[in-house]
């Protein structure tokens, strides 16, 4: 017995050591004191599990890793700016497309151009672009595959998930032909998102074929002592021969291809040729380089710049965003774009968990007499996640947001649109992971057809979705308010 006691004495000891050594590290640092009492209480609560939990999923941005990653892109930005002294295509690209912000007329897109360019000054608002829309794996793959099929020089292709399934095979088996033809692919797959088809060896078969450079992107290595398991590449870029460019928010896997049985899933991808393209480029090198070291003199060159024309009229601008970008920057981008705004705001996302500050900017916009629209998943993916979503609904019809819920498929899709002028799409949710943790890859397009085109899209999901009104949502139960206030608890963490 006195054995006994004495071992839990031991582990009591143990417990409190870990406690005070996670609540000092926790304190070290300022971050939202909701995410630090969180973590103080779940260390607490759980002995040596919850220790476990803070060190994978608490240690976030400042970290060597990704002091690293920020060292690396200052790295990349240096020797980009050395060859723009160069006779090289890279002048064209990054200078003779740039938009001043005198050219422009709409009085929004100045004011928001005005704050990225402090922002994000070294992605600027570029010109010359052309832009397609697509819903979905239905219309983007067979585009992509058909873009990688008439590859000459070069397939750069990243994804957060790759999934070990028909559509992952046959983009797969595509890439390995183009690399026999001798065509240089490099593949970058998130190894959180696409864990099955990592661990399944989905990837390995194809590392030895020649011409084929395959890297899953990480931060956490446990024999290095790192443990960040929080820091993704949600990113989704696809670029071809650097001339024509596909991102947005459609993974690779069978789930977004629809059969005779189901729909796939409902999400916004595009296709992009102009200036732009480059930009996509760069991002994607900049995590090559990050992950495999490969010498910058070969990433940065002609072939994978070409000499860029101006091949349309749309203007856009590249917003990569992430522990190693400018703190805040999604934050900031998404604040702005909102309070900004005068006549309406359109916005779907799959996962709705924001900030104090976008949520009271939505509000406020909505108290301004803005038409603020929000479609959200009927049926959340992430339940959790769902239930803490409409923990912030009450707050939102008061104010005067509409919002509805789009019925199955399950929507994806990333996408706001402000005074049928401009739009932010990509990869980035409304939640704390893409605001804070992940790495996403966001535009800012500044045209007003091509967000009247987009503005088509977000109607047809907006004809399949049911309206939540705040007299039928007060009436809901008190078991749904308790589990909803009870997932809200988690938003710091989710």
């Amino acid at each position: 017995m006195s054995i006994n006691l004495s071992n839990l004495s031991i582990l009591a000891a143990l417990h409190i050591v870990a406690f005070a050594a996670v609540s000092l590290h926790a304190l070290k640092r300022r971050r939202h004191a909701s995410a630090t009492i969180l973590w103080i209480f779940v260390v607490w609560s759980f002995p040596f599990i919850g220790a476990l939990l803070y060190i994978a999923f608490g240690i976030d941005r400042v970290t060597n890793k990704g002091l690293r990653n920020r060292m690396a892109n200052q790295h990349m930005m240096k020797q980009r700016q050395n060859r723009h002294t160069d006779e090289t295509s890279f002048v064209a690209w990054h200078y003779n497309f740039t938009t001043h912000l005198s050219d422009i007329n709409s009085d929004y897109s100045r004011e928001l151009n005005r704050c990225m360019d402090i922002l994000s000054p070294e992605h600027p608002l570029l010109n010359g672009n052309v832009i397609l829309p697509l819903a979905g794996g239905d219309e983007a793959y067979p585009l992509m595959l058909e873009a990688i099929k008439n590859a000459r020089n070069h397939i750069h292709l990243q994804s957060f998930i790759i999934s070990n399934d028909a559509i992952g095979k046959e983009f797969l088996k595509t890439l390995e032909k183009k690399a026999a033809e001798g065509v240089m692919v490099r593949l970058l797959f998130d190894r959180f998102g696409s864990s099955k088809a990592h661990l399944l060896g989905l990837f390995r078969k194809y590392r030895k074929q020649p011409n084929f450079q395959i890297c899953g992107w990480t931060q956490a290595n446990p024999l290095k002592r790192q443990f960040q398991i929080n820091l993704r590449n949600h990113r989704k870029n696809l670029i071809i021969d650097g001339k024509v460019a596909f991102f947005g928010g459609v993974n690779i896997a069978s789930d977004n291809v629809s059969t005779e049985e189901r729909k796939g899933i409902r999400d916004y991808h595009f296709k992009v040729e102009g200036p732009m393209v480059h930009e996509l480029q760069f991002s994607f090198l900049r995590d090559w380089y990050f992950m495999t070291n490969e010498p910058v003199e070969k990433l940065i060159c002609t072939e994978h710049f070409p000499k860029m024309l101006s091949i349309g009229d749309v203007r856009m601008r590249l917003i990569d965003s992430g522990p190693s970008s400018p703190p805040g920057l999604a934050t900031e981008t998404f604040f702005n774009s909102v309070i900004l705004a005068r006549q309406q705001i359109l916005i779907v996302t799959p996962y709705f968990v924001p900030n104090h500050d976008i949520l009271r900017a939505l509000r406020f916009a909505a108290h301004r007499g803005v038409d603020v629209r929000l479609i959200l998943p009927q049926k959340n993916n992430h339940h959790c996640t769902g239930l803490a979503s409409r923990a912030l609904y009450e707050d939102l019809l008061t104010a005067g947001v509409r919002i509805f819920h789009r019925e199955p498929p399950f929507i994806h899709a990333k996408t706001m649109i402000i005074d049928s002028s401009a739009a932010l799409v990509g990869t980035a949710n409304l939640d704390i992971r893409s605001l804070e943790l992940n790495y996403e890859t966001m535009v800012l397009i500044d045209d007003e057809e091509a967000a009247n085109k987009l503005k088509q899209l977000f109607l047809e999901d907006i004809a399949a979705s049911t309206e939540v009104t705040l007299e039928e949502w007060l009436l809901r139960t008190a078991i749904q308010k308790l589990g909803e206030n009870l997932c809200s608890l988690m938003t710091p963490v989710l």
